[in-house]
């Protein structure tokens, strides 16, 4: 897997979002980030039990992400069209504001080191990329368990103080001076 201090892979793959119909598919790529931070959210498959919960969760927070200059991007290794399906089974997802890439080769989980051998889908993997494409936090959760958005903000809000910051620091806490 990759670790902190790598290069983010390339990549250039289709992206389902909120707007998007079997018309409107289009490309992402790190390009297509502009400068901002990059939060990628992997997730095994479409059409599970634990996937939902989580990208559901990471969109309540979505403005909040947004308000940091970062986007949120979420990868799995379904097609495009299995992502606009579920988008539109579901009201929820219907709803979720930011892409999800289709890694339907595996290209990129594997590129990331987060394709689940045995089962042939991306583990349940996050990483923050700062603007210049530097993995800055990763982190991958067991299939069966779901991750929590608000410590992926939390970490973000760390990294972009550029301090240190201790255990359970949060935004607007005293980051910590070296003696």
């Amino acid at each position: 897997m990759l670790k902190v201090g790598d290069r983010f892979p390339a990549y250039a793959l289709k992206a389902v979002d909120a707007r998007t119909t079997p018309e409107t598919f289009h490309e992402l790529s790190n390009g297509s980030l502009g400068g901002k931070w990059g939060v990628y959210v992997f997730w095994p498959k479409d059409f599970t039990f634990v996937c939902p919960t989580e990208i559901v969760g990471f969109d309540n927070l979505n403005g909040e992400f947004d308000d940091r200059d970062a986007q949120l991007i979420g990868v799995s290794t379904d097609s495009e069209f299995v992502h606009l399906a579920w988008r539109q089974s579901r009201s929820d997802l219907a709803k979720v504001a930011y892409p999800w890439l289709a890694d339907i080769k595996k290209e990129l989980s594997v590129a990331c080191g987060v394709l689940d051998d045995a089962e042939g889908v991306a583990l349940r993997a996050t990483f923050i990329v700062d603007p210049e494409g530097i993995i800055r936090y990763a982190a991958v959760n067991d299939l069966s368990v779901g991750r929590s958005p608000d410590e992926v903000l939390r970490v973000l809000d760390a990294l972009q103080t550029d301090e240190l910051c201790p255990c359970n620091w949060k935004k607007g806490d005293e980051t910590l001076q070296a003696a």
